[in-house]
């Protein structure tokens, strides 16, 4: 494994940490127990909803795994919904359709994850964790690659910031702060 690759596996565990955090610990070590079980594309895909064979094989290759593939898919999503500091019962079910789109399903544990941030807003070093992630990430996969993860990440976020918009189907659709965020989110990828 090259130097870097060292370096991205240092920052997906330091990810992962960061999403499970100290109170869901016992979650952790279910997710851990299913990594044993399940170290294949089909399992990336249903964590991340990507379905480009290239970009889940470059992934594995570098030994992304499906919680840190959980953590990268559902954090833009939780961030976006979050951003005017209230979630909304649109946003909220916008994001479990796009979980439950990601082959995630209740009794899952990211799914677990997902619905305590549903409640209580994550802390702002995840978003942190996750930019920092995403910038090692981008120079690791290749230009097609960088585009493929972005929008499949982005339109979800998009999705999600655009659930709650407008009054009657009428005016903005995305507010500025969750505009504010879908630009932050996206910088991350350069």
């Amino acid at each position: 494994m090259s130097q870097s690759g060292g370096f991205l596996a240092k920052r997906g565990k330091v990810l992962e940490e960061e999403f499970f955090h100290k109170e869901n610990q016992r979650l952790l070590e279910q997710l851990r127990e299913m990594k044993r079980m399940e170290e294949s594309k089909e399992a990336l895909a249903e964590a991340s909803g990507i379905t480009e064979d290239a970009v889940l094989q470059s992934l594995l290759d570098l030994h992304i795994d499906v919680q840190t593939m959980a953590a990268l898919a559902l954090i833009p999503l939780i961030e976006v919904a979050w951003a005017d500091d209230y979630l909304d019962e649109k946003e909220k079910q916008a994001i479990l359709a796009a979980a439950h789109a990601s082959g995630l399903e209740k009794g899952q544990v990211a799914y677990k994850v997902m619905e305590s941030w549903l409640t209580h807003q994550p802390k702002p070093q995840l978003l942190k964790t996750w930019e920092e992630y995403i910038r090692e990430l981008r120079g690791q996969l290749s230009e097609e690659e960088q585009k493929s993860l972005k929008t499949s990440l982005l339109g979800r976020a998009r999705s999600v910031a655009e659930a709650s918009g407008g009054y009657l189907g009428l005016g903005f659709k995305v507010s500025k702060k969750e505009a504010a965020m879908l630009k932050t989110l996206e910088e991350a990828f350069g």
